[in-house]
């Protein structure tokens, strides 16, 4: 297998792991630790052992240019190959009802097929078989855990889309939403 490190890599599959989403990577080679991409390990959690304020990449500007390239840092790191919207669930319950009227004057002798899928904590109403939902788990660990299945799941299934309710601005979602944007920018 061809990888983003430019050599043939075997890859052992280990089976599902405890954390689920990969480790969260910090730069310590500039006097001061700098976040490079977050993960199981909070920004607090760093500070405490660190004994140093951890900063975002984007708080050092002059770094970004000369930020290491690490796997997993870049733009996009892992995007299904459906198209990924992160919005909030107001606004996915009203793209679901556009799809729905859109659907009603679509012809009865055109099969439903599933084209779009939801991934979200907000339970939302659709009757359509051309929605696969899958609900979100209320905690940031739990949907670490699941979220790369999920995603590579929904697109063995053959969606179009997949439309995923943005994760709350609690740093314990910082890992999971960082996932999330690097997986909609592709599409962006």
């Amino acid at each position: 297998m061809q990888g983003e490190f430019g050599a043939d890599l075997l890859i052992l599959d280990g089976g599902p792991c405890d954390v689920g989403i990969e480790s969260t990577i910090i730069d310590c080679t500039r006097g001061v630790p700098v976040l490079l991409r977050p993960g199981a390990i909070s920004r607090a959690q760093l500070e405490v052992a660190c004994g140093l304020k951890v900063l975002l990449k984007d708080e050092r500007p002059e770094h970004t240019a000369t930020t290491p390239r690490a796997s997993g840092t870049l733009e996009s790191h892992y995007a299904p190959k459906a198209k990924v919207r992160l919005m909030d669930a107001p606004a996915m319950q009203a793209a679901l009802d556009v799809l729905a009227a859109t659907a009603a004057l679509e012809s009865v002798e055109s099969p439903a097929r599933t084209t779009v899928a939801t991934y979200s904590r907000t339970p939302l109403k659709t009757q359509q078989a051309s929605v696969l939902t899958q609900p979100m788990p209320l905690d940031a660990a739990s949907t670490a855990h699941e979220l790369f299945a999920v995603l590579r799941d929904l697109d063995t299934q053959g969606v179009n889309e997949i439309w995923i309710e943005t994760p709350p601005e609690a740093p314990e979602w910082d890992g999971v939403r960082d996932r999330l944007q690097r997986a909609a920018v592709r599409f962006a």
